[in-house]
């Protein structure tokens, strides 16, 4: 069997199904096309099933609407809401459905378990199952191979062949960095990881990484949180800085510079599908100890948001202002620069609170559709204009290059800028005459060199 299917894969004959077309699953089966397999889809939503058949799916991924519609024009992309269907015609199943965390911080696995259950329903010998999903750690030792086990009376390992081969994307960049970056492939046993890093050899441009499903599970969970931990140090970083009265961008700066240092960028805090609940995932049934470094860094970022109201409430007192009487102006509810994506923003507990104390929130993102329950500007001039204070707390492109000048002139009288991503200069924007106030900047300074 282990041949058979390794000569199909050689030959791209071998059909792939990929559960989930989401911001991960729609850009690996499109990708997948490309390279010359034939693909089948599957997405238990029909809206997104309808715009693929369309190309036209709202997506920040450049060029992806362009390699839908040749895929589905060729037919070597069928999208489909029949799982089971999809699985009896294929030969290798892709899963790459979400794994979100409960209020109370738990793993929620009913995305997994349905789409096990389906796949079960039409698995057969011979077929190799990769999981892209992020997974606590032993999930799919012991979740995941069991229910298909039980469900189809196949033994993992021997009658089908099982692989947890995390993704390590970014929205934004998949289609290049799915090819592009190595890929870590973990194997149920060792003939599962055979088979599936022969499968990824025949596009994958980095290297393949072999090792067993756990430690795979663990080293997925682990880049993310050693991310949201160095931006914990960073933001903490940011707050003694304003208390000491320097420059948090230049401390960064001078410390980098030592060979062994790579200080990550403070900010309004950490949002996105991953950074924020990966590191609950990887301390799911971890028996914790009173030092826990994963939630501290939790605590400190989440803390975030309302050090930027503090920010915008001092700002607006230190110029005469009220914040009920104030209009603020937000730049970018996306979780982070030139995505569309706002799961998880900073954004949003952000501007809940400014509107809970009364003040008119607006929003202008050129990317994302999403307010927060703030009203909608459709312009930056729409957005500026009659604003007491602009705060910036998403660093697209469009908003690193702002003619302050013009900014100021469309702003009431005494402007504030809270700058939560640190794109403009604190220098420039004082010595237009801006209250300016960044994170992690000078806290004692005089906000303003001219009035």
């Amino acid at each position: 069997m282990k041949d058979t299917i390794i000569r199909k894969i050689i030959r791209r004959s071998a059909i792939v199904a990929v559960f989930g077309l989401g911001r991960i699953g729609l850009p690996i089966a499109t990708t997948l096309t490309n390279v010359g397999f034939q693909v089948i889809g599957v997405d238990s939503n029909p809206e997104v099933l309808d715009a693929i058949l369309k190309g036209k799916v709202h997506t920040s991924e450049l060029y992806l609407n362009n390699m839908i519609s040749r895929a589905i024009a060729s037919r070597h992309l069928k999208v489909t809401s029949s799982g089971n269907v999809a699985v009896k015609e294929s030969d290798i199943i892709i899963i790459c459905v979400p794994t979100p965390v409960k209020e109370n911080k738990t793993p929620d696995y009913s995305y997994i378990k349905d789409v096990c259950k389906t796949i079960a329903l039409g698995l057969s010998k011979g077929k190799l199952i990769i999981v892209e999903s992020t997974l606590p750690p032993k999930t799919t030792k012991n979740f995941v191979a069991p229910l298909l086990e039980e469900a189809t009376r196949l033994k993992c390992g021997l009658d089908f062949w099982l692989a947890y081969c995390p993704e390590r994307i970014t929205p934004g960049n998949a289609l290049e960095e799915f090819i592009k970056n190595d890929k870590i492939v973990g194997g149920y046993n060792t003939e599962s990881a055979e088979v599936a890093a022969e499968f990824f050899r025949k596009f994958i441009k980095g290297n393949i990484l072999l090792t067993d499903v756990a430690t795979a599970e663990v080293a997925k969970l682990a880049e993310n949180t050693f991310r949201d931990i160095n931006i914990a140090f960073a933001n903490q970083l940011a707050l003694i800085c304003e208390q000491a009265g320097v420059d948090v961008l230049e401390t960064i700066k001078l410390a980098n510079t030592h060979p062994r240092v790579n200080i990550h960028m403070p900010g309004p805090g950490v949002g996105g599908p991953c950074i924020p609940k990966d590191p609950y995932l990887l301390l799911h049934s971890f028996r914790s100890t009173d030092h826990d470094i994963i939630k501290t860094a939790r605590q400190i970022n989440d803390y975030m948001p309302k050090h930027i109201v503090k920010l915008i409430l001092q700002g607006l007192k230190n110029t005469g202002k009220d914040v009920r009487s104030s209009r603020i102006a937000i730049l970018g509810t996306a979780y982070k620069g030139n995505v569309d994506d706002p799961r998880l923003s900073p954004s949003k507990p952000i501007i809940h609170e400014l509107i809970r104390l009364g003040a008119e929130a607006i929003v202008y993102d050129p990317q994302c559709n999403e307010t927060f329950g703030a009203k909608r500007a459709y312009s930056l001039h729409e957005a500026i204009k009659g604003a007491d204070c602009l705060l910036l707390i998403t660093d697209h492109t469009a908003f690193k290059n702002l003619n302050l000048q013009e900014v100021k002139a469309l702003m009431n009288g005494k402007p504030v800028i809270i700058d939560g991503k640190r794109i403009i200069d604190p220098q420039n924007a004082m010595s237009i005459g801006f209250a300016y106030y960044g994170v992690g900047f000078r806290l004692s300074s005089k906000r303003t060199l001219s009035q």
